[in-house]
Formats: C-alpha cells, structure tokens, sequence
C-alpha cells in the first residue's frame, strides 16, 4: 500500500506540473502539441521495446484511435480555458467537473453503478465546484465545463478500451494515437510554427510531454498494488496541488476560496470512489 500511495501522489504532483508548464507557455495549443508528441514518441519506444523483449498483449486499438482523435477538442478546449482563466480556477473545475461527469458516463455508458455513498461524494463535489465558479465568470468556468466534457468522453472511451486491453499497453496506444491525430490538427492550424517552437521550446514540451507519460504509467503500476478507488483519491489530489501553485507561483488571488473549494472537490472524489 504505501508503494501505491507514493506512486499516486507523485503521479499527482506531475499531472499538476505539466499543466501548470502548459498555463505558463506563450502558445499553450503548440505547447500542448509538442506534449502530446513527446508523449507519443516516448511510448511508441517502449511498446516497440516490449514487442522486441516480450510478446505484445492484446491492444483494443480501435478505441484507443477513438479516444486519440477526441484529444483533439481536448487540446484546443484546454488551451482556451487557461488563456480565459487563473489556473487555480480552471485546473480545479476541469479536473473535478471531468471526473463527475466521466462518472456519469460509466453509469450511462458502461454499466458501472453508484452507491449511496458514491452518490454523497458526487454531490459534494459538486459544492465545491458550485462555490469554486460562483467566483468567476461564465466566460471562465464555461471554457473549463467545456474541457471537462471531452475528460468524460475520453474517459467513458478509455474504460471500454482498458477493459479490452492490458492496461499499460493501452496507455502508450492512447499516447500515440493521441500524437498523431494532435500532430495532424497541429499541421493544418499552425504548419509554420511548429517546428520553430519546438527549437524554441524544446525543453518545456519534453518536461510536459515526460510527466504526462510517467505520471499516467504510474497510475497503472499503483492500480496493481492497491485498490482503484484508492488511487484514484490520491491522484484527484492534484486539484490542491494546482490550487496552492496559482496562488504562490502564478501570483493569483483569492487563494482561500479557491484552495477550500479545491479541497471540497477532493474530499466530494474521495467519497466517490470509497462508495464505488
């Protein structure tokens, strides 16, 4: 359990860097561009090396296409809602909204179901989300809802997919399903500048593109070492994280409401997937 928990909580904190790399950049599409494919290139490696080593396990390819292309809305939505909004606001409402809502999907989509409990933390969840946007615009909370959208419908796509797969070989499919349809997105809005920017910014993509990939492998490895409700409170954990980081490194203000209501949120997901 406590390998799990380390793992977990560093899988958090990395999540929460390579967002809060992506707030700070210049070009937060392009920079999420060289992201995802970095990310894809680092996987495409490691599933060609365990088909070299090993024989490669079953991969539903197929869904891991389908979530890949819905990476797309998802890069441009996220990109949108950090150019609107302090990250301490947005991180929160998309992480939090998305995990709800991909909640709900299960239950819609997959057949999962929902206990009393689970029910109780969706609701408070959704308080702290309640008293997280009422302190900001429409414009704002509306692009991070938006973003959370595409979470759900990633998401609902990637329990299919994992449930059909083993679930490392499906995380590096997704990753490099996802570098390609972002790269072709990328080609057609901005062909001129990515290379550039990717000299440019080389560093920062590559630190956003590695701890996206090793922050969601360690998610997998925690899975098989403690239970999935578990890790998955420990990991949510990242909307505090994001929260603190808004208010002592991007300078953003209304910090307590904005760590509380983060707080609320995390408390709501951890009761969530207790009752789960």
């Amino acid at each position: 359990m406590l390998l799990a928990t380390v793992l977990a909580l560093t899988a958090a904190v990395l999540h929460a860097s390579w967002n809060l790399l992506v707030k700070q950049s210049a070009d937060r599409r392009l920079a999420l561009w060289g992201q995802f494919t970095i990310g894809g290139v680092l996987s495409a490696i490691a599933l060609i090396t365990w088909a070299l080593v090993g024989s490669l396990p079953h991969i539903a390819w197929e869904w891991a296409l389908v979530s890949g292309a819905t990476h797309v809305p998802y890069l441009m939505l996220l990109s949108r809602a950090y150019d609107r909004g302090d990250f301490s606001m947005s991180y929160p409402i998309v992480r939090g909204a998305g995990a709800l809502a991909a909640a709900a999907g299960g239950v819609l989509f997959l057949n999962d179901t929902l206990s009393l409990t689970s029910t109780i933390g969706i609701l408070l969840a959704v308080l702290g989300l309640f008293v997280l946007a009422k302190s900001g615009s429409w414009h704002v909370v509306g692009a991070a809802l938006a973003v959370a959208s595409t979470i759900a419908v990633y998401s609902v796509v990637d329990g299919h997919g994992t449930r059909q797969s083993q679930p490392v070989a499906y995380a590096l499919a997704l990753n490099i399903a996802a570098a390609i349809f972002v790269s072709l997105y990328a080609s057609i809005r901005s062909r001129k500048q990515m290379i550039p920017t990717m000299r440019a910014h080389w560093k920062i993509m590559s630190a956003a593109g590695v701890f996206s990939t090793v922050a969601y492998m360690l998610v997998m490895i925690a899975y098989r070492h403690a239970p999935v409700g578990y890790v998955a409170s420990l990991r949510e954990s990242s909307v505090v994280l994001a929260a603190f980081a808004g208010w002592k490194m991007l300078d953003e203000g209304d910090h307590r409401r904005r760590i509380t209501s983060a707080a609320i949120v995390l408390v709501g997901l951890i009761v969530l997937v207790i009752g789960g």
